[in-house]
């Protein structure tokens, strides 16, 4: 499960991220979004998805499912989460604190969090946040403009490519006394560009005085957030604790939140151990992700006598696409014939049926389980849109979306066999001594990368499907660290990635698809996806100024993307999977665009006796 920390917003020129208000007239406003709508006033006291009276206390431990930058499902090494180098642990943004933070029932809003507010220039093109006076680092010492100008060079110098790419926009920042820091952008720049900024951690530049930014450490770093980093072991655990008299505690984006005493991440590199361990209440609180687990396993003690709840919450985010990449840098995955030839061999219907309960939906679009997702023949705005690239791109994007074949479930769908061997044929990859060959004659190999057993079923069924086409294909797996070191060099054939963005997509989009990306090392382009098509449809929803326009210009991205065959479609569901030891409650309301655990959630000190009385 792979989320990217960046926003996800939409991008354009002009007059982006400017709220229709009377504050926004005078130049000032207490929040942003990518469209200028903002759900709360100025005024508001809280959001509308959170307990004002949670009380604070308790544990709440897990296993991880989002990472952010360079941080490891599976282990970590270094406490310095926002670098190329090492694999951080995940957690380590609630230790810190940003110019504003967002609202995850709004698809992009943000509010007021270091910065009580922000001037935004006519042309969109400088932004100035006024920082609060009560901001405070954990060691007591001010968060001041100079720190906040400080944090935004060094991430874009020397943070994680992710962030670097991400800030391209950005021309620069200037701290105005302690109080005011003006971040600039480029003509032109990305709508989402202001926000992901007002998102980046704030870091002391003091602190940072006498040590190195880029380097992989286990040093504790001076934070602001809501937590600060306690006892961990590398590669195990690490807890964070709840600091007590957090300056931001009382404010809006706050109020109901972070109400845990300790938010504990443990590390397993085992599905299968990694469960035993929730049966065990090593943790408390588990996501699920594997159908089979969820199918089959939840019928333990603790399930059986209410010791154990589960819940099935909706998930209204895109869910996006999930499967297997195929590393067109490597002339083996140059031929889209190929490509398709692979996608066709994949027999999900019989993974779904027969590993997976039936669990899912087959993925087919990058907006998946959105608007954005291009359905039917282009019409309209998408098709004149469409029409300034006719002869650039396969005639295909003028009709129906591509869409992944539906076998017969059978596992071996031979009519769905002989259209991807006749496919290879017209690729000019015929069979010879009963191997599958390449036009220089070379025999066609394909090595699957992974770091987990979970995943191996799938890959055994793939693999026997693609035997029977004459294609040697192995699986290799490696450990974590290792994994993380080969995707970030785009050292692979095939891996699996999942993702999703928010529902105003922006310069994100440049990260995981652009010709930029294609070369950037820890990029998300893992497909190596260099196109000048999908470049100007980037920009195309990146430039818009509506968020019907953005959809228009989505869906045309879609079809493009999907003309391509960059990836084996694999599945989605939209919704969340949760089974926790009772011993928490929540708001009755979950927000819409996020789970809301840990962040909404508290410990009941009376569920929790009863549960141990259970025990």
């Amino acid at each position: 499960m792979i989320t990217s920390a960046a926003a996800g917003l939409a991008a354009a020129s002009g007059l982006a991220g400017r709220p229709a208000t009377a504050a926004a007239e005078a130049g000032e406003t207490h929040g942003l979004s990518a469209f200028g709508d903002l759900k709360y006033p100025a005024d508001f006291r809280r959001f509308d998805y959170v307990n004002p009276d949670a009380p604070k206390g308790g544990t709440f431990s897990l296993i991880g499912s989002t990472r952010q930058f360079n941080q490891n499902f599976l282990t970590f090494n270094s406490l310095n989460s926002w670098i190329l180098r090492g694999d951080a642990a995940l957690g380590m943004e609630l230790t810190m604190t940003s110019l504003m933070a967002r609202a995850t029932d709004e698809p992009d809003a943000m509010y007021g969090l270091a910065a009580r507010a922000v001037r935004v220039a006519p042309d969109g093109l400088a932004y100035t946040f006024v920082l609060r006076p009560e901001a405070r680092f954990h060691d007591g010492t001010r968060i001041t403009a100079p720190d906040v100008a400080w944090s935004l060079a060094t991430l874009k110098e020397k943070g994680h490519p992710i962030i670097t790419q991400l800030l391209r926009d950005m021309i620069g920042a200037e701290a105005e006394g302690d109080d005011l820091v003006t971040v600039r952008f480029a003509p032109g720049r990305a709508r989402d560009v202001p926000l992901f900024a007002a998102s980046l951690p704030i870091f002391s530049r003091t602190y940072y005085a006498d040590r190195a930014f880029d380097e992989t450490t286990l040093d504790v770093p001076l934070g602001s957030g809501p937590y600060r980093v306690g006892r961990f072991e590398p590669g195990r655990y690490i807890e964070y604790e709840r600091v007590k008299d957090w300056w931001a505690a009382g404010l809006p984006v706050s109020v109901g939140q972070y109400n845990f005493d300790t938010v504990r991440y443990e590390f397993y590199r085992d599905r299968d151990v990694a469960f035993e361990g929730f049966t065990g209440k090593s943790y408390l609180f588990r996501e699920e992700f594997t159908s089979r687990i969820w199918a089959t396993r939840y019928d333990f003690p603790a399930i059986r006598d209410g010791r154990v709840k589960q819940a099935v919450l909706p998930d209204d985010t895109p869910s996006g696409a999930q499967g297997w990449f195929l590393n067109i840098r490597r002339d083996k995955f140059k031929n889209p014939k190929l490509r398709e030839a692979l996608i066709v061999a994949f027999d999900f219907e019989w993974a779904n049926k027969s590993l997976m309960y039936g669990s899912y939906q087959r993925t087919h679009s990058v907006f998946q389980n959105s608007d954005m997702m291009a359905t039917g023949r282009p019409e309209g705005a998408e098709l004149a849109l469409l029409e300034r690239f006719r002869g650039q791109v396969p005639d295909e994007v003028f009709g129906e979306p591509f869409v992944p074949p539906v076998s017969d479930g059978s596992g071996q769908d031979r009519a769905l066999l002989r259209r991807a061997s006749q496919l290879l044929l017209e690729a000019g990859y015929p069979v010879k001594n009963g191997k599958r060959v390449a036009p220089n004659g070379e025999p066609v190999t394909i090595e699957f990368l992974l770091d987990e057993p979970a995943f191996q079923p799938h890959h055994m069924l793939y693999i026997k499907s693609l035997a029977v086409l004459g294609i040697d294909a192995t699986l290799r797996m490696v450990d974590p660290v290792q994994f993380r070191a080969r995707v970030d060099a785009f050292d692979f054939d095939v891996t699996i990635q999942r993702f999703s963005f928010s529902t105003t997509p922006g310069d994100t989009l440049r990260s995981y698809f652009s010709s930029q990306s294609a070369a950037l090392k820890g990029s998300q382009n893992l497909a190596g996806i260099s196109d000048p098509v999908i470049d100007q449809l980037i920009e195309a929803v990146i430039a818009a100024n509506t968020r019907a326009d953005l959809v228009v210009a989505a869906r045309a991205l879609d079809r493009v993307i999907r003309a391509g065959r960059y990836w084996v479609p694999q599945w989605y569901k939209a919704s969340h999977w949760l089974a926790y030891w009772d011993v928490f409650d929540r708001p009755p309301t979950k927000p819409r665009y996020a789970r809301g655990a840990p962040e909404t959630w508290w410990w009941d000190a009376a569920r929790a006796a009863k549960t141990e009385g259970k025990g």
